[in-house]
């Protein structure tokens, strides 16, 4: 499956004015990347990838629409899988990337 595109403008409307943004094609999806680290991506699993911290991890998943992004059986600390039924409007989009581009900005540039 390929990502969304309309899900992918909606996060680049979001992340246009970050400095040090770039975007690269990344697990088969479209990451933005801060200084060269990843905060968020439009997933080709659907929805939204999302960097986090990973002590915030627990804290930020929801049972429902959010939760640990999953690689080879295994659940990652630090890593979201986000639904696009999570991000219906602009503004609750923008919460969710806030958090990537936060924990982003937080790490030394690459």
């Amino acid at each position: 499956m390929a990502y969304d595109v309309e899900l992918a403008d909606r996060v680049r409307e979001v992340v246009r004015a970050e400095p040090g943004l770039s975007e690269k094609r990344m697990f088969g999806g479209l990451a933005f990347l801060v200084n060269g680290n990843m905060a968020v991506s439009a997933s080709s699993r659907g929805g939204l990838l999302l960097r986090v911290d990973p002590a915030r991890t627990e804290s930020l998943v929801d049972g429902e629409h959010v939760r640990r992004f999953e690689m080879r059986g295994r659940e990652m600390d630090g890593w979201l899988d986000v639904d696009v039924e999570a991000v219906p409007t602009d503004d609750a989009l923008q919460r969710w990337v806030d958090v990537g581009l936060a924990y982003a900005r937080s790490l030394p540039p690459k």
